[in-house]
């Protein structure tokens, strides 16, 4: 996986590291686009808190932010970051699919 994927990755995995970060996302998943005022009224979270965890997931590419009516910012998903943590996994899988694999014809050798 190229360096920039990798770092991609990494911040996708750390932005989804944070339960509230998740929620977010979820909430942002169920409801589309949404401010952050719309945001705290749906879930247990401050505004000013929802606010820094918006910064954060925008910075890892998790979230766009999109000029709304009266100086309002609506934060919409996307899901480029997500596709390239996907593949990141999915390469880690096959590599532990691998050895896995050998692992098991090498116990059952022995076995036999």
């Amino acid at each position: 996986m190229p360096p920039d994927h990798e770092a991609i990755a990494e911040q996708v995995f750390v932005a989804l590291a944070d339960p509230s970060r998740r929620a977010i996302l979820a909430a942002l998943a169920q409801g589309g686009p949404a401010t952050a005022t719309d945001l705290a009224d749906r879930l247990p979270i401050t505004r000013q808190a929802i606010a820094k965890h918006l910064a954060l997931l925008s910075d890892a590419g998790l979230v766009t932010a999109e000029p709304g009516e009266r100086r309002r910012v609506r934060y919409r998903l996307s899901s480029a970051p997500m596709r390239v943590a996907q593949q990141f996994l999915a390469a880690l899988a096959r590599d532990w699919d691998g050895r896995l694999d050998a692992l098991t014809e090498h116990l059952d050798a022995l076995s036999e």
